[in-house]
């Protein structure tokens, strides 16, 4: 398990990549599953990396699991890598918008 301290960070990364809210997440969820042909029920949709995020965001810091923790590290490595590549979001790059609203992330968002 991780310390104290970088847990602290990490949960301060997280939150910092994550930028859309509980609620928002959900509903992008959702919506990005619709086009399926066999809708999954409300609370399935979306990727598994997604719905764990989303798990994440309605859990206390001091409820994380290990496997929670490999998420978290996951998300905020994809944001930065992203963010590194581009500096100025385009809302015309919709694919990768997408991709990343599934981990939580809105980059048109300031």
């Amino acid at each position: 398990m991780t310390d104290a301290l970088e847990l602290d960070a990490l949960w301060e990364d997280f939150h910092r990549a994550v930028n859309m809210t509980s609620q928002e997440l959900a509903a992008w969820l959702r919506v990005s599953e619709a086009a399926e042909s066999a809708e999954p029920l409300p609370e399935h949709a979306g990727e598994p990396t997604g719905q764990h995020v989303l798990a994440i965001l309605q859990k206390r810091r001091t409820d994380l699991t290990d496997d929670d923790i490999d998420v978290m590290y996951e998300v905020v490595d994809t944001v930065t890598a992203d963010a590194d590549i581009e500096n100025e979001p385009r809302a015309e790059d919709s694919v990768r918008r997408q991709r990343l609203m599934s981990v939580g992330h809105d980059p048109l968002r300031r």
